[in-house]
C-alpha cells in the first residue's frame, strides 16, 4: 500500500511538471508575439491561474519613485475596488517582497508579523496562506505576483513558489523589454539638450492635433517663442553656458504646461507649444504667464553673473486665426516675428482679416 501511494504521488509530481513546463512555453510565446505588454501580462496572470489555482491573486507594479504597488491586474471578490488602491512601499507581505526582491511562502499568514491583516477587514476576506514572489530583471523590481489561498483547500509549498519564480521571471522580462522599447522611442522624439520634444516629433504631432480639433470641432492652439538675444551669451559666456541655459528654459517651458499640451524645441532658441483644447484668449493668457515667468526667473552664467531672459511670443488658433496646421505654423511665426521687429521681449496674436493682433 505505502509503495502504491508513494506512486501516485510521483505520479500527480510528475504530472504537474509537465503542466509547469507547458505553461512555461505557452508564456514564452507570448513573449515572442508583438503584443502590448498589457496583454502579456494578462496572458501570464491567466497561465498563473490555471496551473497554480489561487483563490485570489493580484499582479503588483512597483511606482519607481515612490515605492508604491499598484494592483495592475487583480482576480479576487474585491478585484473592483483593489484596482484603484495602492500599497505603501513595505506594508505587508507584497511590500517586503518588493523592497527585498526575495519571494516568500507563508504556509499561515496569522504565523507571519510581515501580514497586514487590513485588506481582510476591509473587504471580508480570510487569507490563510500567501505565496509572493518579486517580478524582477536584472536585480531590478518592477513588482510582485501574490497568490492568495489555495482553491483546492491546501497551503503554498515551496513547489508552488519555485513554479511562481520561473513565470513571474517572464514577467520581469517582458517589463524590462517594454521599458527598453519605451526609452528608444523617447529618445527618437526628444531634444536630448532641453527634454522636450524635437521638431520632427512636433510636425507629426501638429498635424494629430489639427485633425482631432476638426473632428471633435475644439480649438487648437500654437505659440511659438524666439529667444531674445540668444546669441550674445554664446558670444559673451560660451556655449556651455549658453547650452545649459537652453536646458534650464526647456525646465521652465515643461513645468508651465498640462499633461495634454506638447512642447518643443523648435531649432536652435527657439520654442513652439501646442494647446489642445484652447481658445486664442487662453493661448493668449498662456503666453502672458510663461513671458512673465521668463522675466522674473534668475539664470546665472557659470561665473555667477545674472543673465537677463526674456523672449517674443507669437499665438494663432484653429479656427479663429487658421484652418490648417501650415497655416497656424506660419501665423504664429509671423506673430513672433512682428513682436522682434517692434522692440522684442512681448505676446502678440496672430493678424488676420478676423482678428488684429496687439503688444501686450
Amino acid at each position: 500500500m505505502t509503495n502504491q501511494l508513494d506512486l501516485q504521488g510521483g505520479g500527480d509530481k510528475c504530472t504537474r511538471h509537465v503542466a509547469a513546463i507547458e505553461t512555461l512555453m505557452e508564456i514564452a510565446r507570448a513573449l515572442a508575439s508583438p503584443c502590448e505588454l498589457e496583454a502579456i501580462l494578462q496572458q501570464i496572470m491567466f497561465q498563473v491561474s490555471r496551473l497554480l489555482k489561487p483563490k485570489a491573486w493580484s499582479l503588483l507594479l512597483r511606482d519607481d519613485v515612490t515605492g508604491e504597488l499598484e494592483f495592475a491586474s487583480v482576480m479576487s471578490e474585491a478585484a473592483d475596488s483593489l484596482k484603484e488602491g495602492k500599497l505603501p512601499a513595505g506594508r505587508g507581505v507584497a511590500g517586503w517582497v518588493a523592497t527585498n526582491g526575495q519571494s516568500l511562502v507563508i504556509p499561515d499568514v496569522r504565523c507571519d508579523e510581515r501580514f497586514s491583516a487590513e485588506f481582510d477587514k476591509q473587504h471580508s476576506f480570510t487569507t490563510r496562506s500567501i505565496v509572493c514572489v518579486p517580478v524582477k530583471s536584472q536585480d531590478k523590481v518592477f513588482g510582485v505576483i501574490q497568490l492568495i489561498n489555495s482553491l483546492e483547500g491546501g497551503i503554498f509549498d515551496d513547489d508552488d513558489e519555485q513554479i511562481l519564480t520561473a513565470i513571474a521571471d517572464f514577467a520581469g522580462i517582458a517589463i524590462s523589454n517594454s521599458k527598453a522599447l519605451d526609452t528608444i522611442k523617447q529618445l527618437v522624439i526628444t531634444d536630448d539638450l532641453t527634454g522636450l520634444y524635437n521638431s520632427r516629433y512636433f510636425f507629426e504631432q501638429i498635424e494629430y492635433e489639427m485633425e482631432r480639433a476638426k473632428r471633435y470641432q475644439s480649438p487648437l492652439s500654437l505659440v511659438f517663442l524666439d529667444l531674445d538675444y540668444f546669441k550674445n551669451v554664446n558670444d559673451t559666456y560660451g556655449h556651455l553656458t549658453g547650452s545649459r541655459l537652453l536646458a534650464e528654459i526647456g525646465a521652465v517651458v515643461s513645468a508651465s504646461i498640462r499633461k495634454t499640451d506638447k512642447a518643443a524645441r523648435y531649432g536652435g532658441d527657439e520654442f513652439v507649444i501646442i494647446l489642445p483644447q484652447t481658445d486664442r484668449p487662453g493661448a493668449l493668457n498662456f503666453a502672458l504667464k510663461l513671458h512673465k515667468d521668463l522675466n522674473e526667473k534668475a539664470f546665472y552664467s557659470d561665473n555667477g553673473d545674472r543673465l537677463k531672459v526674456s523672449g517674443s511670443f507669437g499665438v494663432a488658433s484653429f479656427p479663429d486665426d487658421a484652418l490648417s496646421s501650415n497655416e497656424l505654423i506660419a501665423l504664429a511665426d509671423e506673430a513672433m516675428y512682428l513682436v522682434k521687429a517692434t522692440g522684442r521681449n512681448g505676446v502678440r496674436a496672430a493678424l488676420t482679416s478676423e482678428a488684429r493682433g496687439e503688444n501686450y
